[in-house]
Order: structure tokens, then C-alpha cells, then sequence
């Protein structure tokens, strides 16, 4: 069996209730910045699994919020800390001196991409500050960035998009990119480091639109549509679809959570893997128009079709005043207390139905090794089922 299988049913098997016994020596020592969020919370629950890759893995998790109830039964070490604001940083994070494998899996949100450069360069900038000349033996880095790499930030919508399907040998594009300016910190650091006769080595990881499971998440497409489905059934509203007909009929893709966490392992840990960026999709293509229909079933709400006439609806608009909705529907169910503002993402679900989402390439990831892969629709359903499994949605 394949490890990245191994890792996928290992993590499925968690979900389920199963536990693996984790040996008592670790190989590796993970650092995970970002752990509540979506591709971190993957990371937090297939590292410490026994079968996987360069493991028996040891795992720190930081997160800037404190530990979610949601989070707390994987088998980390959870370090509550600020990383845009120094101090916090290296008080907390230059005392961790066994780390070998650091995984970025975070950033921050700023109303401009100029502003986006600036918060993101002082985050990774305090954490390998904080970390690189504090851990003797470190061996790598991985970096999650994203599929903007090829068609720029959201204020410029794809206007200076690369020709799809994108491949990693693409050239940047001429505009202000944080992802351009992580990867430079990054290289930079690998430079230093060679030239004091240290090897360090790197991997960027560039997925899509991401589905997967944190309710913390600033781009959780799925958790955003679950909680509007359950707004509809709680009013016995249709699921309107808030899109674009391009969207709706459309090709696109998404990158799973848990496989872009196996993917960057896999990146860690294999020699053939180091020093290369690597897209990370699932494989498949699919139609929203069909994924609506899964999503209304889920919820037993009546799927709406693409509506021809009229301005395109928004779920910024459309959700504005549902938050008292919303608490209703928490106290009713029983659920995980969360106000609507925290868990319905509306501008990032508005700008992924609102395009025609480019294609990529993962030919260079499978020709260096990693053939992992999803069936979106069957994903789907269990990203949905994991919502519901933690109570953040009925």
C-alpha cells in the first residue's frame, strides 16, 4: 500500500473513533504554524499517526487563538502564540530546540495586496528568526502557498492570469504578491544557511480552493456553504446558488485538506521531493451545478438551479442579517457556540462561484512521486459529514 493511502485511512480511521498507539521515540519533531486552520488541523491528525512517513513524529501546533474543543483530540503539543508580533514569537517559539520539519501553513488577511505583503513577511520572518538559529537540527522547511501564484490576488481577479492548466514552471507575474514574498524569505534563509556550510532544504506546496474542516479557517469554502444550507433549511428556504453561470457549468478544481497535508509530508521526507514547488489538486474536475445538488441533499433543502435573470446574488448580501438566524439555529441543535460572522467566510465563497476557476498541472508532483489523489464528490461529503460530526452545523 502506498503511504500516502496509508496516511489517508489512517486519518479516516481517527475520525471514526480508532486510535493508533503512538510509539514512545520520535524520529521527527514536527512544527505546525497554523494548526487550527484547514490545512493545519489535517497536518495535526495524520503527523502523529503511526504509519506515517519519517515519523514517529513528535508535533508542535501553533495556533493564535486558544485551543478549539474541536482540535484538542489530536496528540500535539498546542502553543497558543501571536506570530506577527515578535516578542511572542521568539519567547515561545525560540525554545522549541528539537525541531526538525517546520510546516507554514498559515498567513493574515489585509484589505490590499501591498498590505498583505507587509503582515505576511513579518509572520514567516518572526517565526524563522525565532526558530532557525534555535534548532540545530533542522532539516526542512515547507511552505504552503497557493494557485495565486499564477493569476494574482483577489484585487486584481485573474486579470493577469497565466494561460490554465498552470504548471509550476511559470513565470511570476508582474504585480505584488505575499506569495512572492514568502518564498524569497524563505530562499534567503536556505541561502544563509549554505553558506555556513548547513543544508536546509524547502518545498512549496501550491493548492486550489481548499476543502477540509476548521471552523477558523479565513478560506473554508465547505464549511461556508454548510452553514448557508442550514440557514435555507432552518427557513425552509431553496439553496439559491450565488454565482456565475461560468461557475455553475464550468470546470474547476479544489485541493483536499488532507491530501495537500500528505503531499507536503511526503515533500519532507523524501530526497526526490526537496528544494521544488509542487501544485496540489485532487486529480479530478467537477461542476458546481453538481456539487449543489450533493450539498442540498446533506441538508434536505431544495436545490435551486442557475437563475438566467437579474443581478447575480451574493452571499455577502444575501446573509447580512441572518446572525440572530444563526444563534437560533445553535440553540436549537445543540451546537458548538460560533456566531455567523466566525463560520460563514461570504466574501471568499462570492469571489470562488463568482470565476471561471483555472486549471492546473500535477504532472510534476506525480513524476517526482506523489501519485495521492481525491474523488472530489465522495471528499465532499465527508468534509460536510465532519461539519456536522463536530457540531458546528446540524
Amino acid at each position: 500500500m502506498s503511504w500516502w493511502w496509508a496516511g489517508a485511512i489512517g486519518a479516516a480511521r481517527k475520525r471514526f473513533g480508532e486510535e493508533d498507539d503512538a510509539p514512545p521515540k520520535h524520529q521527527s519533531v514536527a512544527l505546525i504554524l497554523g494548526v487550527t486552520g484547514i490545512v493545519g488541523n489535517s497536518l495535526a491528525e495524520i503527523l502523529p499517526l503511526a504509519d506515517t512517513p519519517g515519523g514517529p513524529w513528535k508535533v508542535y501546533g501553533v495556533a493564535r487563538r486558544p485551543r478549539p474543543a474541536w482540535n484538542a483530540d489530536h496528540p500535539i503539543q498546542y502553543i497558543q502564540c501571536d506570530i506577527s508580533a515578535e516578542e511572542d514569537a521568539q519567547s515561545k517559539l525560540s525554545v522549541l530546540t528539537d525541531v526538525t520539519h517546520v510546516f507554514y501553513v498559515t498567513w493574515a488577511h489585509r484589505p490590499t495586496e501591498l498590505e498583505n505583503c507587509e503582515v505576511n513577511r513579518k509572520m514567516l520572518g518572526n517565526v524563522l528568526n525565532a526558530v532557525v538559529p534555535n534548532s540545530p537540527d533542522l532539516k526542512h522547511i515547507c511552505l504552503q502557498t497557493g494557485q495565486k501564484h499564477y493569476w494574482g490576488p483577489f484585487e486584481l481577479s485573474g486579470k493577469l492570469s497565466h494561460d490554465p492548466p498552470h504548471h509550476e514552471d511559470l513565470p511570476r507575474l508582474d504585480a505584488p504578491n505575499f506569495y512572492y514574498v514568502l518564498e524569497d524569505l524563505l530562499f534567503d534563509e536556505v541561502k544563509k544557511k549554505k553558506e555556513e556550510g548547513l543544508t536546509l532544504t524547502w518545498s512549496v506546496h501550491r493548492p486550489g480552493t481548499i476543502h477540509g474542516f476548521s471552523p477558523y479557517s479565513m478560506m473554508n469554502i465547505v464549511g461556508t456553504l454548510c452553514d448557508y444550507a442550514a440557514i435555507c433549511k432552518h427557513e425552509g428556504a431553496p439553496l439559491r446558488f450565488p454565482g456565475i453561470k461560468d461557475s455553475w457549468d464550468g470546470y474547476s478544481i479544489c485541493s483536499d485538506a488532507d491530501l495537500i497535508a500528505e503531499q507536503e509530508i511526503w515533500a519532507a521526507v523524501d530526497p526526490y521531493a526537496k528544494n521544488e514547488a509542487f501544485n496540489v489538486s485532487n486529480g479530478d474536475v467537477f461542476k458546481w451545478k453538481h456539487l449543489w445538488k450533493i450539498l442540498a441533499e446533506q441538508f434536505e433543502v431544495e436545490a435551486g438551479e442557475f437563475e438566467e435573470e437579474g443581478e447575480r446574488l451574493t452571499l455577502q448580501e444575501m446573509m447580512k442579517e441572518k446572525g440572530p438566524v444563526w444563534d437560533e439555529i445553535v440553540e436549537k441543535n445543540n451546537l458548538q457556540p460560533t456566531k455567523l460572522e466566525d463560520v460563514g467566510v461570504w466574501w471568499f465563497a462570492d469571489v470562488i462561484l463568482g470565476i471561471c476557476y483555472p486549471l492546473d498541472s500535477m504532472n510534476k508532483s506525480k513524476e517526482h512521486g506523489f501519485l495521492g489523489f481525491r474523488n472530489t464528490h465522495k471528499a465532499f461529503i465527508s468534509w460536510i459529514d465532519e461539519m456536522k460530526a463536530h457540531k458546528i452545523v446540524p
